[in-house]
């Protein structure tokens, strides 16, 4: 269990202030000048060391990622882009990070920032998020006030420019790729890669799209050190992380741990338990609605990390703990995420364009039983072809609810098929 001292989203609930003077007081803002004295080469390698992986999803390693931007400028400025776009069904900590504690994810730009040699960033945030957008704003003026960015960011000579950007609510903009062309005033359609952003990115400049817990933990890390970090949570799954429950739980939350928590004590310790108990469980999402769903006999023992998570052939996404008992309807609940990816399929890719229509369409039948044993079979060969074929991942997030539904669920998909098959006999005998 996380201890209180090693916790880093200290406000994560809105219980103290959450404006500059609250901030400061909780160590925000803290050494800013010394932590970028140290050099961008001592920070890259800091984050590094400490084994940050990105919290937005893929669990890329960020020290990494950032390492990928040019040493030397070639002549074009680099960019910083975080993403605030958070539109994975069940996911709600970036929200609640930008709302209660938006000068950790500031300084963590500035910090982020100079390691990259970027003299501005980017925060793309999700349409929806007014409340968040209007503390985000006030905590940044409050910032520029404090002269802790702007000219001369904090005394240190780097000049640091931040700037909001709102965005319209569309899923795909949540890829990297797709953020960019939104941010750049075009339709948010994904890129092809290579050129990969930090050759070619914004504005067709060197640029790092990081995910706003990611940046946010920077400050931290950089204070308290890479070693502190990396003794928490599981060797390559290093540190702690902000996991969202909801769904069929007493009491849904969003809590801080360190990774590698059993998922069973996740939810019994924070939000209250299974509703009916523990033996009640269906089934669990464990990372945000684009995972394959788990049964509760691997809930019972699975840890919340990316590695343990891949190993039963799901991930830990964005950590969005979506709990199902056994009154979900388990075949109603995965089509209900097939009309959602469907809806925001960008359309550009043939296979997801088309594929993603079929599998919700394929799922409305299975959901009714109007179907034959045999199309299992051929709906999962559909989410195959759809799977690694597309340029972003939404077609891989489409496809993969499905195929954890098919290889956990089959037997209720036939006996479902089985009752309507029986209803219609019974109907044609009257």
């Amino acid at each position: 269990m996380l201890s209180d001292k090693d916790r880093i989203f200290t406000n994560l609930y809105g219980l103290h202030d959450w404006r500059l003077p609250g901030a400061r007081a909780r160590g925000d803002w803290d050494g800013t000048a010394a932590i970028l004295a140290r050099g961008r080469d001592a920070i890259v390698e800091e984050i590094k060391a400490s084994g940050l992986r990105g919290r937005g999803g893929a669990g890329f390693p960020t020290g990494m990622k950032w390492s990928f931007m040019p040493k030397q400028s070639d002549g074009r400025p680099s960019y910083l882009v975080v993403n605030a776009d958070e539109s994975e069904p069940g996911t709600c900590k970036d929200r609640d990070i930008i709302r209660h504690d938006p000068h950790k994810l500031i300084e963590g730009c500035l910090i982020a920032s100079f390691a990259m040699g970027a003299h501005a960033a980017y925060i793309y945030i999700r349409g929806e998020f007014y409340n968040e957008a209007r503390h985000l704003q006030a905590a940044i003026d409050e910032a520029y006030e404090a002269g802790l960015i702007g000219r001369n960011a904090c005394g240190s000579g780097w000049d640091f420019d931040l700037y909001l950007h709102r965005g319209a609510g569309a899923y795909i903009c949540g890829e990297e790729t797709a953020l960019l062309e939104s941010l750049e005033g075009k339709k948010g359609m994904p890129r092809l890669k290579p050129p990969f952003p930090a050759a070619v990115g914004l504005y067709g400049c060197p640029t790092t799209v990081n995910n706003v817990e990611s940046i946010a933990v920077a400050p931290t890390i950089m204070r308290r050190g890479a070693a502190w970090f990396s003794a928490l949570g599981r060797p390559k799954n290093t540190g702690t992380k902000v996991f969202c429950i909801s769904g069929h739980v007493n009491k849904p939350c969003n809590v801080e741990e360190e990774l590698g928590i059993p998922l069973r004590e996740l939810i019994e310790r924070y939000a209250g338990g299974v509703r009916g108990g523990w033996d009640n469980l269906l089934a669990i999402i464990p990372g945000g609605s684009s995972v394959p769903v788990l049964p509760k006999d691997v809930c019972d023992t699975v840890l919340m990390d990316f590695d343990s998570l891949r190993e039963v052939r799901s991930g830990l996404g964005t950590a969005a703990v979506i709990v199902m008992d056994k009154s979900t309807d388990i075949i109603k609940a995965i089509a209900r995420l097939s009309h959602f990816y469907k809806h925001e399929s960008c359309g550009q890719c043939t296979p997801c364009r088309e594929g993603t229509g079929w599998m919700m369409r394929m799922m409305d039948r299975l959901v009714e039983g109007r179907a034959e044993v045999d199309e299992i079979d051929i709906l999962e060969q559909v989410t195959r072809q759809v799977e690694g074929h597309t340029i972003c991942a939404l077609g891989d997030a489409a496809a993969w609810p499905i195929q954890g539904l098919i290889r956990h669920f089959r037997p209720e998909i036939e006996a479902r098929i089985a009752a309507a098959r029986a209803r219609g006999l019974q109907m044609a005998a009257e």
